[in-house]
Formats: structure tokens, sequence, C-alpha cells
């Protein structure tokens, strides 16, 4: 592969034509999935500097830090980026829980053939 965007060593984010990717986010502790998110180029950069998890509300159309009204910071130990630049990979330390309803993660709940149960 000579495509450098893809094997080279250049952060060249691959963003959608709505201007974000897709952020997936796991606990450092343990590897458990808590959350997806999206980001644009501000929220990511914030995300690099602050070490803290900054996303891109699309119901919202603004950026928001996670904890910004709960207190449920997602510190950032590592930022990892696909292979094709368009999606990002955030191992946090959480400091609580990470879903908006309380739970610890936000997939909690099991797609089974008779409908939802609690994972």
């Amino acid at each position: 592969m000579t495509d450098d965007q893809e094997t080279g060593l250049t952060l060249n984010p691959k963003f959608d034509a709505s201007g974000l990717l897709t952020a997936v986010i796991t606990d450092e502790a343990d590897g458990t999935l808590l959350m997806v998110g999206h980001m644009n180029a501000e929220a990511l950069a914030r995300s690099v500097e602050t070490r803290t998890a900054v996303f891109y509300s699309r119901s919202r159309q603004k950026l928001w830090q996670k904890g910004e009204s709960s207190g449920n910071v997602l510190h950032i130990v590592d930022i990892r980026i696909d292979c094709d630049q368009d999606a990002i990979w955030i191992i946090a330390r959480p400091d609580g829980p990470t879903c908006h309803t309380g739970a610890r993660s936000c997939f909690y709940r099991r797609v089974t053939e008779t409908g939802l149960e609690p994972a």
C-alpha cells in the first residue's frame, strides 16, 4: 500500500459529508464499550489538547464535553484512528456512568427475537 492516509504517520482525518468522524469510546479498565459519538475537527482537536472527550452533538448542532453537566467526564488515556482515518477509538477513564440514563454504558440492552432485554 502506498496511500499515506492509510499507512503513514500523518493525522489526516477523513470526515464525512457532514464534517464528522464516528468516535467509539471504551473503558481502559476492562474494555467495556461505553458509548459512540461524533467529532468534528474542533471536537477532535479539543479532545487531543485537553485529554477529555469532546463531541459534536448532531441534534444540538454544537460541541459538548462529556460530563459538562453530570460531572461524569471521560479522561482520555489513548486515542487511536482506524486504517482509513474515518473513525476514532478513545480509550478512557470515566468519572462515573457514561450514559445519560445513569447506566455505566449506553449499551445496556440486548436485542433479541422478542425485543429488548437487559444486558
